[in-house]
């Protein structure tokens, strides 16, 4: 097994060392997965972030919403500029942005009726691009993964 991505990128010199051969092969298996959720996700005209926004938004739906500077904190993929993305969804109707009625200095976002059916219509098309690209391996080996993946950006106990 070992050696695929060498042949991948077509490199001819051994990688630098074994670090740099699994940082490497994170990012290109990153890539790929990005690309299918990418798929999916086009038609509806979002981006990876923009639907990550509505779902953290939709986990806190019971509330207010949630202050615009934590969305930020709960991004799968870290995102800068939190703000230009929440101005593309409110402008599309799909989040609004509220001051907090217990501190008027907080902007709170929350989901809209409109946002919600959105994110709720493609749960099951996610779900199933996920299941596809990743079908091919063992439960076993998806929760071991899992555990490596945490041990590596070291989140383990």
């Amino acid at each position: 097994m070992t050696g695929h991505l060498q042949k991948e990128l077509k490199q001819q010199k051994p990688f630098g060392s074994l670090e740099q051969e699994v940082v490497l092969n994170v990012m290109r298996t990153a890539g790929a997965l990005r690309k299918g959720i990418a798929e999916v996700l086009r038609p509806f005209d979002l981006s990876a972030p923009q639907y990550n926004i509505l779902r953290i938004l939709r986990g806190a739906a019971e509330q207010e919403g949630i202050p615009c500077t934590e969305i930020g904190d709960r991004l799968v993929s870290r995102d800068p500029d939190v703000t230009r993305l929440l101005d593309r969804l409110e402008k599309r109707a799909l989040v609004a942005r509220v001051r907090s009625s217990s501190d008027r200095r907080v902007v709170n976002a929350r989901i809209t009726k409109k946002g919600h059916d959105l994110v709720n219509e493609l749960d099951a098309p996610m779900a199933g691009v996920h299941a596809g690209q990743l079908s091919h391996m063992k439960r076993k080996d998806l929760r071991a993964l899992v555990d490596l993946l945490e041990v590596a950006r070291g989140e383990s106990e």
